[in-house]
Order: C-alpha cells, then structure tokens, then sequence
C-alpha cells in the first residue's frame, strides 16, 4: 500500500501505483475504469505501455507503446493481445464547446492507431481506440485475403461478445453507465449538434433531451425486444445506414409525443441524419435504467447546468450542497417532498439517491451486487414513490421539462412536476396550477427544499402576489424608538426580494411538524436592519430553527456561477399551541446547531482541492471496494484495493456532526406520528 502521494501524482488503477498526473494520464486512468465498469474487462487483463512490435516498412520491425493494452487472459504477451488503446491530453479549451471530429476527418489519428493494430502476427488484435477524453474513434480490424481492412466502428462489444454484424437491439447485452464514461458520452452528444450543427447551446440541449426521452422510452416499453433505438455497427457511417436509424428514431418519438404530456407536436428532432446517427451511436449501447442515480444524474447535472442557467436568479445548487440538506432532512419513504422552485430537479433527484441507499442497507446489499430482481423491485419502489410522493414547481416551463426529464432518467416516469408561479399558488393561470391544486396543498406537504431565486434586482413588484404576504413577510418595517424592535409601517412595501416570499410560502406548504430546508443569502440571516430582523423575528414565531450551515463563495461560484455567500437553513413548522405558547410565557428553549463550512472540495475554478498533512503531503485513504464483473459470459468478483486522495469537504462530516447532535438533542417541538 502506498503512504503518501506526491502533489503530481495519482494512483493507477491497473497496479495500484503512483504515477504521475499528466493530462494524458488523466485520461488513460478514466478510460481504464471505464473499461472495467462498462464493458467488463478486468484491470487483471490489461497493462500500460505494452511495447507492440509493428511493421515499419521493408520487412523491418519497431517497437510502438500501446497505452492500454487489453489481452484475453492474465498473461500479458503479444499472443494474447486483443485490443489497444491510444490516449492523449484533452485539448485545453476550457468550457468551450469542442467540435466533435468524425472519422473522416481524423486522418493522422486513425493512421497512428492502425500502425499499432496493423501486425498481422497479431490476427486476434482486432480492435483499437483513439482518444483524447473528447474525441473516440474505434476501428475493428479485419485480416482478409487481400489484406489488411479497417472499419469504423460506433462503440467497442462488452469482453464476452464480438460486434461482427449483429446490431445493439437488446437491452440485455447493453451496459451499465460509468460515471465519467456516461458523462463523456452526454458531453459528446451535446458539443455534436452544438458544434457541428450550429445549434446554440439551449436548442442542442432539447434536440438531446428528445433522444434521451427516446432512448428510455425505448428501454421501457420494449424492455424484452423489439427495440428501436440501436445502431448497427455500420450504419452511422453510410448514408442508408443513417436513413434507418432516422426511421426508428422518428417512430419512436411520435411514440414519445403520444406518450408524455409535455410535448406537443411543435417539438421535432431537426437533426441532420450524420447528427442523429452520431447520438444514437452514442446513446444506444447504455442500459439507463440499470445506471446507477449518480451516474446519471452527474451526467445530466452537468449538461442543464451549462445550458439552462437563468436570468431570474436561478442559480442551481452545487450537488454537494443538495446531498447535505437531503442528509439532514432525512425524508423517508412515506413522507410527501416538494420543492417549489425546483429548477432542474437536484434536491428531487438526489431524495431518490438516499431512498435507495437507505433500502439497499436495509437489504443488506452493496452497489455492485444488485440482482436483476432487485433493481427491478428498486426501480418500481422508486417509481411509485414519484408518482406519490415527490413533487416539483418551477416558473420556468424549460426548467420543468428539465425536471421531469431528470426523474424520467431515474425512475422512468416523469413524476408530477408543475409549471406555475409558486409565490401565486394557489392561483395563476399556468397550466400547472389546476393539477397541483388537487395535490399538493398547503399544510400537506412533510419536506421542503428547494433554492429559490434571489436578488435585489428581480425584487416581485406584482401587488396580486404581494398581497398574500402582507401579514407576514411583505411589509415595510421601521425600528421603534422604544424598544429598537422592527416595527411595521404604514407604508405599503412595492416590491420583495423573492427569496423572503419564498420562506413564508415554504411554512404554508408544510404540515405542522414539518420539515423545511432552504438556501438563502446571508444578509437575511446576519443583516442588522429592521427588514432582515422582522424576518428573522416571523421564522422564530412560526419555526423551531434545527440548523444552520453556513456556505464558503466557492460552494456556488463555480458550479453556479455566482460569487455569493449564502447560507442553508432548516426549519420546523410549529404548530398553533406551539406558536400561541410563547405567547404566554411558556416558550420552549432548545439547542440549534450551527456550522460553518470553510471547504466544499473545490477551489473558485471548480478544481478538486485535497485534505493535506501538516508537512503538505495529501491525505490518503485506503478503499476496498468488490468489483463485479463478465469475462467470457462468466460474472466474476475482484477486490479491488485502491490508495484515493480525500477530498477537503467539511459538508459529509457537517452532516454527521448533525446526526450526533440530534442523539443528545431530540428535534424541538412536536414530531408527526409515523415520522422517521
């Protein structure tokens, strides 16, 4: 075992070494787990840097490095050699979008990786990969009479299957997403039409989202055959090819269309044939519904947060941040979730991900070994938990298709996600008003969260809306020259920054004893003026306060791209005895715990930042995680030891000093019977 890293290392996932941490190494490691998670290859049967000996013309031999070398047993020799993969540094465009390259125009790269392949002493290496963590280009190899051909290929088969001829059509043969490998695989989709078809990036977003609703659709309703979104190994490259795949695809989303209520026949997939073969190629070979949450949801996070961020201060809640108030909040299976500015859907998301840890625990099962009849039962444990229990609102009609998508990826159904104005509630004339009159009313939801939108400069000025809040946060306030309380004036407030509604309507949703969580700015907690006081003062009156975690800037300024200090709150509804106690002299005083995070694991660029010794050196954890696995059609079970850098984040560790905080100190006030 390893006992220290330098500060230009990483660990090898192969051996289990240091090596240093080039950019080209970063993306040989990703490919490597990769290689393990998706297809199924153990590290046992690969190595780095394998010396090939290839043909350098004239009967003269060379020795070339194959940077992943991938055999069909442990033995490690040219003989056994099966495939072969190239790797160099990402190309530093920051967040530029990257064009993606086709075949085609990769010349120089695909010469390179047939020279590696091109050893006919080697007949069984037939398939090679290029890449560059944003470009793939993989070639199958054939030996014929007339020698050497290479073909295009969309995607390399698992370890146990050969592509041949045969088309991807069944779910039982696709994979099971890697985090990083999915996320490419989404990023590359999206930079495609972005970059090749000169799309702006929101519209390359919702061409992508329609094929995302294709491709699970597809995974749901022909689940045991029959389905439609497939390539043939051949036909992204030929132009009848592509006819075929636009017909299946176009059927499928006239079944999609028909389907889902969110769609109207205005929503068209106007992708060039070449593009749409590119994202089915690209899509098709994944098993969604056996990803896990966070994988997915990583993937599709990062694609909605580079593409819906608002102008109304949506700023969307770093994924971290989310897991901590989903960890404090604890809701549980029975209870009834809402946020009401849910924007793309995180903190719904992220409920999802923690039910279903909590049933795996309690099942006694680890991630990896899930049975087909255990995911099953999971997914539609987490289906019906959606389509009761989990609700989401938001303004914004392209942030609630983003929503609805988003569970769609994790749970297969969309869920009930309203588009309407949430401070109007239970009024307005947006089509989500009506349904969510019927189902979530005020006083009958257990959990809020949600980040609603702030800022001075989006202050609600609509009087309509104001007046649901003049006896609570909508006022004018004055300090008395008494007693230096906030006072209110006679004086009309016009407008309210809405992040202040917001906490008023959070108490109205939830029942008494019920659980709020809600990211606010820090002013509002810490400002000294009458208006924040009188804010402060309401919460008290109507809430029992259970915690406050204050954030660092680098929390939201990278992820969300806004450089503000904000807090996270959570709060407990009281109920009217409780409320009218204090009022008689019999308030109930209580511990609050309270926090202040100084790391979240990023730095202001978004760079992962490393717990470090006294002496500098980074601190390392030892992981032993049993990897599962086919080789040959056979499941196969490795321990896996890995030496990882721990990441500098004070929010995990927060949660849990909560959690011991809540042994020696019951919530205040009164609890739901059948609560937690």
């Amino acid at each position: 075992m390893l006992d220290a890293l330098a500060e230009d290392e990483i660990v090898d996932y192969i051996t289990g070494e240091a090596v240093k941490e080039t950019p080209k190494e970063k993306v040989r490691q990703r490919i490597v787990r990769g290689l393990l998670h998706e297809y199924g290859i153990a590290v046992e049967y690969m190595a780095s840097d394998f010396p090939v000996t290839v043909d350098n013309g004239g009967g003269r031999k060379r020795t070339k490095k194959a940077d992943i070398a991938i055999f069909d047993s442990e033995e490690h020799t040219q003989d056994n050699l099966r495939r072969v993969v190239v790797c160099k540094p990402e190309p530093k465009n920051g967040n530029t979008v990257t064009k993606i390259r086709t075949h085609e125009q990769a010349t120089k790269e695909l010469d390179e990786l047939k020279e590696l392949m091109g050893n006919e002493n080697v007949p069984e290496l037939k398939y090679g990969l290029w890449t560059n963590g944003v470009d793939l280009f993989y070639l199958h190899k054939e030996i014929g009479r007339w020698g050497t051909t290479y073909e295009p290929r969309a995607d390399w088969p698992q370890s146990s299957e050969s592509l041949g001829s045969r088309s991807v059509a069944s779910h039982a043969r696709l994979r099971s997403g890697e985090e990083d490998m999915l996320r490419t695989a989404f990023r590359r989709c999206h930079n495609y039409i972005h970059g090749n078809e000169g799309l702006p990036k929101d519209a390359a977003f919702w061409q992508f989202m329609y094929l995302l609703y294709a491709k699970i659709h597809d995974e749901q309703v022909n689940r045991n055959g029959g389905a439609q979104f497939y390539a043939a190994f051949d036909e992204p490259f030929t132009d009848d090819g592509r006819g075929k795949i636009r017909e299946r695809i176009d059927n499928l989303f006239a079944q999609v269309k028909n389907a889902y209520p969110l769609f109207s026949a205005r929503d068209e997939i106007t992708l060039s044939d070449r593009a749409l073969a590119f994202i089915v190629g690209q899509l098709a070979p994944y098993n969604l519904a056996d990803t896990e949450i966070d994988a997915k949801g990583a993937a599709y996070q990062e694609l909605v947060g580079n593409n819906l961020r608002g102008d109304r201060g949506q700023y969307f809640t770093p994924v971290r941040a989310v897991r901590l108030m989903v960890d404090i909040l604890a809701p549980q299976e029975h209870e009834r979730v809402l946020d009401p500015a849910c924007g793309t859907g995180g903190f719904l998301r992220e409920t999802l991900a923690a039910l279903l840890k909590q049933w795996r625990e309690n099942e006694g099962i680890g991630d990896e070994l899930d049975a087909e009849e255990q995911r099953e039962r999971h997914r539609q444990r987490l289906k019906r938990y959606v389509e009761n229990n989990l609700f989401g609102a938001d303004f914004d009609p392209f942030l609630v298709r983003a929503t609805s998508l988003n569970l769609m990826t994790v749970a297969g159904t969309q869920g009930n996600v309203y588009h309407m104005n949430s401070l109007a509630f239970p009024d307005g004339t947006l089509p989500g008003v009506e349904p969510a009159r019927a189902e979530i009313r005020f006083g009958s939801v257990d959990v809020l969260m949600t980040n609603p939108p702030f800022g001075s400069d989006i202050k609600i000025t609509d009087e309509d809306v104001l007046n649901r809040y003049r006896d609570g946060v909508a006022q004018s306030w004055t300090r008395s020259k008494e007693t230096g309380l906030p006072v209110a004036s006679s004086t009309p407030v016009t407008g309210v920054s809405p992040e202040q509604l917001f906490i008023q309507r959070a108490v109205q949703w939830v029942k008494p004893g019920g659980r709020i969580g809600i990211v606010l700015p820090n002013g509002i907690l810490s400002n000294p003026g009458p208006s924040d006081e009188a804010i402060r003062r309401w919460i008290l009156e109507n809430c029992w306060v259970l915690a406050s975690v204050e954030l660092p800037v680098e929390a939201f300024i990278y992820e969300a791209g806004v450089n503000i200090l904000t807090t996270l709150l959570f709060l407990k509804k009281k109920t009217d005895e409780e409320r009218m106690a204090k009022d008689m002299g019999a308030d109930q005083e209580y511990p609050v715990f309270m926090a202040i995070a100084e790391k979240v694991g990023v730095d202001r660029r978004g760079n992962p930042v490393y717990k470090r010794h006294p002496d500098g050196e980074i601190v390392l954890d030892y992981e032993t995680k049993l990897e599962t696995f086919r080789i040959g059609g056979q499941k196969r079970e490795r321990t896996l030891h890995r030496t990882v850098k721990v990441i500098d984040d004070d929010l995990p560790e927060i949660g849990r000093q909560y959690h011991q905080f809540r042994v020696a100190h019951p919530e205040p006030g009164f609890t739901p019977e059948g609560t937690r």
